[in-house]
């Protein structure tokens, strides 16, 4: 793992940068997740092609630090995304986020500039409301999620999600799982984005209305087959082959 200090989060972030060729691919997580223990299993996949790729941990998640004085808002860890590409000085690269990184990547990508080849998400939170585990984490006050809840829900999660929520900071959790409840259009952002770009859904969490509108406005879309939310755990070759599918079209 490498490491800098982020002056958003004030703390040290961390990420993995895997070598391979092209144009690299910038990796950010969803809730209660880490890059680093999602994405190492779609990266070295042979649907990817050997393509460099950087995977980081969100400050409060994986192997970066957790600091408690930090909002861990979508806004902030997006600028987080930014300052460390910056701190890297990569010429080009494409960006992709899954759910509440998906969001974070739509709000990145507005800060980025002409270095960002293309974006893609894959089921990212499109308005405010959060879904069903954002909304079943912020019934409880932080307090009580700190508490008790947080261990709870890593002990009843049978999936591999248990992994990363259990390294995972329960206020940066909490925070994150608010600020997006209270949301941004962050749909009209992804359709204003004068980028290529990209939206993935897993078959079985089809059909999907934001999926519909997007499939309207001209936007490129994927399904990937035998999978759900947890695409990359579910089917990380279906997702290796669009994600590098998608930057060999455009790199």
């Amino acid at each position: 793992m490498e490491s800098f200090f982020s002056s958003i989060a004030h703390c040290r972030v961390r990420w993995m940068d895997l070598p391979g060729t092209g144009t690299p691919l910038v990796f950010v997580h969803g809730l209660g997740c880490a890059a680093s223990y999602e994405y190492p299993r779609v990266v070295t996949d042979k649907n990817f092609s050997g393509r460099r790729a950087i995977l980081i941990d969100l400050p409060g998640y994986g192997y970066s630090e957790k600091p408690k004085d930090y909002r861990y808002s979508i806004t902030e860890q997006a600028q987080v995304v930014a300052e460390l590409i910056s701190h890297l000085k990569l010429e080009k690269f494409f960006l992709y986020g899954h759910s509440m990184g998906g969001s974070i990547s739509i709000e990145a990508a507005q800060l980025l500039g002409e270095s960002l080849c293309g974006l893609v998400v894959s089921e990212p939170n499109f308005h405010p409301g959060g879904g069903f585990f954002s909304q079943q984490i912020c019934s409880n006050s932080e307090a009580d999620y700190v508490s008790t809840i947080h261990h709870s829900m890593v002990s009843d999660e049978s999936g591999p999600w248990a992994g990363s929520l259990s390294v995972a900071a329960p206020w940066a959790v909490w925070r994150g799982a608010e600020s997006l409840i209270n949301g941004n259009d962050w749909i009209g952002a992804f359709a204003e984005l004068n980028k290529p770009k990209a939206l993935i859904f897993g078959e079985r969490s089809l059909p999907d209305s934001d999926f519909e509108q997007i499939q309207t406005m001209n936007i490129s879309t994927v399904v990937l087959p035998a999978c759900g939310h947890s695409m990359s755990w579910e089917n990380p070759s279906a997702l290796a082959k669009a994600l590098d599918a998608f930057c060999q079209c455009y790199e």
